[in-house]
């Protein structure tokens, strides 16, 4: 799943090499928490959160046959 987030956000920024996925996993969720730099977060988040929804919605779709857990993307400054 980490791969897919990369692959999707990557394309999206200036700096590439600085994407980062971390995840935080307990016995009923995980929570993939995604970085950018600092100049990047807007071109993921999208004007009125449009991007993030739809890597959000990407993620959420390809998780829910994979894990029987509830999936989260959260992204960090």
């Amino acid at each position: 799943m980490k791969q897919l987030i990369e692959t999707i956000v990557k394309p999206l920024v200036d700096y590439p090499e600085e994407v980062r996925v971390d995840t935080d996993e307990n016995d009923s969720r995980i929570v993939y928490k995604l970085s950018v730099h600092p100049e990047d977060t807007g071109k993921v988040i999208g004007k009125q959160g449009r991007v993030a929804k739809a890597v959000r919605s990407i993620v959420y779709s390809a998780a829910g046959g994979y894990h029987k857990k509830k999936t989260y993307l959260d992204i960090v400054d």
